[in-house]
């Protein structure tokens, strides 16, 4: 796809502001001096889709999978070349989902442990939904690149999954203490790094200053499809300088 204008598909709404700032990512770091220059784009926001988690750890039977589905072929069907999906949860369904597809998706878990790889990173601490933590999502594509992952214990995740339900998803502020305490414990453990990888908790990165230790999933999954998209990135600061070469790999 490289001598071709791309048209990059959003599989969102999951939640709905996560995704609001992912599109808001990708255009703000875009190099473009005019409209034509940004990347064409289709956006599904389906924020009815059952909830991710909640099918995962078995407290629904209602599987999100096929909403997604449906969504992502309409995406494909309206001229989508590639899609993103603003949601780390999501990607466990990524298999399935790329399966039924003639277009590819990128993959935020794989390539935020791309990125980490990249920076010579060997332990990592993970913040997420109780889904993504279940299914180890991050612990397996980091353990590909040879990265530990370590996670919150049972009442630091209660911490984390209180911050991402009960405030960011309700239009709440959220618990920075806790926020703040959880982190530490992560450092404490000798994490090198701490990835935000839930797609609400980069929400966090948007109003706060952030440890520079913290990587958010959502920005590498913006800079991603923006070098996917045969467009040029800025602003995401040095340390995306080294995912240039293998972004793309």
């Amino acid at each position: 796809m490289k001598n071709k204008n791309i048209t990059l598909g959003i599989l969102g709404g999951l939640g709905p502001m996560a995704g609001v700032y992912f599109f808001e990512m990708l255009t703000s770091h875009t190099k473009a001096s005019c409209d034509s220059e940004h990347i064409d784009t289709v956006i599904s926001s389906r924020a009815s889709t059952p909830d991710r988690t909640a099918y995962i750890m078995g407290r629904s039977k209602e599987s999100p999978l096929e909403q997604m589905l449906t969504d992502a072929k309409k995406l494909s069907e309206y001229g989508a070349d590639l899609i993103a999906i603003p949601c780390n949860t999501a990607h466990c369904f990524y298999d399935a989902l790329s399966k039924e597809l003639d277009i590819p998706i990128i993959n935020i878990v794989g390539e935020t442990a791309k990125h980490l790889a990249s920076l010579n990173v060997k332990k990592v601490g993970v913040l997420a939904t109780e889904g993504t933590v279940f299914s180890d999502a991050y612990g397996i594509e980091c353990g590909r690149r040879g990265i530990e992952c370590v996670y919150p214990d049972r009442n630091e995740q209660q911490i984390i999954s209180d911050i991402i339900y009960k405030d960011i998803k309700s239009g709440a502020a959220f618990d920075k203490d806790g926020f703040d305490q959880v982190c530490e414990s992560l450092f404490e453990q000798s994490c090198e790094r701490i990835v935000l990888g839930c797609t609400e908790l980069s929400l966090i990165k948007k109003v706060c200053q952030l440890d520079l230790r913290i990587t958010d999933s959502l920005e590498v999954l913006a800079y991603s499809s923006i070098v996917s998209c045969n467009k040029t990135p800025f602003g995401f600061g040095e340390e995306f300088e080294c995912l240039k070469e293998t972004v793309k790999k």
